[in-house]
């Protein structure tokens, strides 16, 4: 006999789990599905265990600098394997939270594959048997894998995606990474910052391709004297493999060309978890592995929701989080607000970190809107300066007629933890005005973002 709920949550990932929690606080019997892990990608395999190495990298790279600081440290290395582990045990503890959440919560876990039978059904085969399941509202939480392409396709030994990346069997001494977006450049800066010989290739014009051009040009300056090679406008046609090494051929601007490496890693983008789902049966929409939904997250199914990656850009998982709690909301008779992609903050936490929100000066002109841009650098910061990070740049972009903030871009240490005060200004609705009477704490890093605003309008006071 089916098991009758109010929603039914398939995907335990940061919006799946999200959505569980939410569903139940405003009254709902909750059921949630999950075939792997609690926690999804992000926690798991993802956001989490990756910042963990990036962590040990980030203080490696520190011990390094010492002398800087009137310090002394000696035989400096590292033990990959207990770096692995600790972020290994980091994913676990957070996995084993969500476990802790879902009983508080009273939301019942299914382990297991889920399918949409019909509407309103949900069939899950678990280790015991098949459950089926029943509710007025289904949301799709199923997220995300990575891109592969032919000829490129990881083999866990050579060619590796980040799932191997985050569990390495060896240190990578010549490494490529192919693709310059959020998760190919942080394993580009972990790697390196380790001692690979890194090279970074990009298909398009320049590295983090979605970020402001002039933070873009920054970062790579930075990565560059880091060491790291940089090909931009480059295609990895294909890897030839042999024991123990990769022959890549990589074609720019008409000429292809082949290098040796020991490691690739594969970061090319992701695609949806849409597959055995029983989706096209139900007449739901799918345009290149992404379920299509209003502003709401409907999918056009009665009943039937996508949040997170499955759902398209941006692929981020506080972007999931925030999804799953508009559409608990929805269920439950609430009127919440639909999300609105531009003011999303997005955050590499490369080294340098990299963080923005809203519109690129280019996007800004090609919308049409005449501008004003602010910008001041790390160097011009006293907190900066004593904390030793006096790489980096803070860009504020406003529309020069209203005063509204059109968008922020930030690179230079810490920065993904900046870039909120932005996001809530944007929220808000703040103008140039209130955001120039606000008080900045001193010495903080945050002054920078008062003098990028200021500097827009021909005020700024340290530059």
């Amino acid at each position: 006999m089916a098991q009758s709920f109010d929603a039914i949550v398939i995907g335990a990932g940061p919006g799946g789990y999200v959505a569980a929690i939410r569903a139940a606080q405003l009254g709902q019997k909750v059921a949630i599905v999950e075939r792997e892990h609690l926690g999804g990608i992000c926690l798991n395999w993802g956001c989490i265990p990756t910042k963990a190495l990036l962590r040990s990298a980030e203080v490696f790279h520190l011990m390094h600098r010492a002398k800087e600081f009137g310090l002394k440290a000696d035989g400096i290395g590292y033990d990959l394997d207990a770096v692995v582990a600790r972020s290994r045990g980091v994913a676990k503890q957070l996995s084993g939270g969500i476990g802790h959440l879902m009983k508080k919560n009273k939301v019942t876990v299914f382990m297991g594959a889920a399918t949409l039978p019909k509407k309103g059904t949900v069939s899950v085969r678990t280790d015991k048997g098949t459950e089926e399941l029943t509710a007025k509202a289904i949301i799709l939480a199923t997220g995300a894998r990575a891109r592969e392409l032919p000829g490129l396709e990881a083999d866990g030994d050579l060619v590796w995606t980040y799932k191997h990346a985050l569990q390495p069997k060896r240190m990578p001494k010549k490494l490529l990474v192919i693709g310059s977006g959020a998760i190919g450049i942080e394993f580009a800066s972990f790697f390196n910052t380790l001692g690979a010989d890194t090279t970074v290739v990009e298909v398009l014009d320049r590295v983090l391709p979605v970020e402001d051009a002039e933070i873009s040009a920054f970062a790579k300056k930075s990565f560059v004297k880091q060491g790291m090679k940089i090909l931009e406008k480059t295609t990895v046609k294909k890897l030839d493999r042999a024991p123990g090494k990769v022959t890549a051929h990589l074609e720019s601007n008409g000429q292809t060309t082949t290098q040796e490496f020991d490691t690739v890693i594969s970061a090319v983008g992701i695609v949806g978890n849409v597959e055995n789902l029983g989706l096209e049966a139900l007449g739901v929409k799918i345009d290149r592995t992404h379920v299509v939904t209003d502003e709401f997250c409907r999918t056009g199914v009665e009943g039937l929701y996508a949040i997170g990656d499955i759902a398209g850009a941006p692929w981020l998982a506080h972007k999931a989080s925030h999804e799953g709690v508009m559409v608990a909301e929805l269920i439950a008779g609430k009127h919440p607000h639909p999300i609105k992609p531009n003011s999303i903050a997005g955050c590499t936490y490369c080294h340098p970190q990299v963080a923005s929100v809203g519109l690129t000066e280019a996007k800004a002109k090609e919308a049409g809107h005449e501008i004003r841009v602010g910008r001041f650098p790390f160097i011009g910061n006293g907190k900066a300066i004593a904390l030793g990070e006096a790489e980096g740049l803070i860009k504020t972009v406003f529309d020069a007629k209203t005063g509204e903030l059109l968008g922020a871009h930030m690179v230079g240490a810490e920065v993904t933890e900046l870039i909120q005060g932005y996001v809530v200004g944007r929220s808000l609705e703040t103008t140039e005005g209130e955001l120039m009477e606000t008080v900045f704490p001193h010495p903080t890093l945050s002054e920078m973002m008062h003098e990028a605003v200021l500097d827009a309008y021909g005020r700024a006071l340290h530059i």
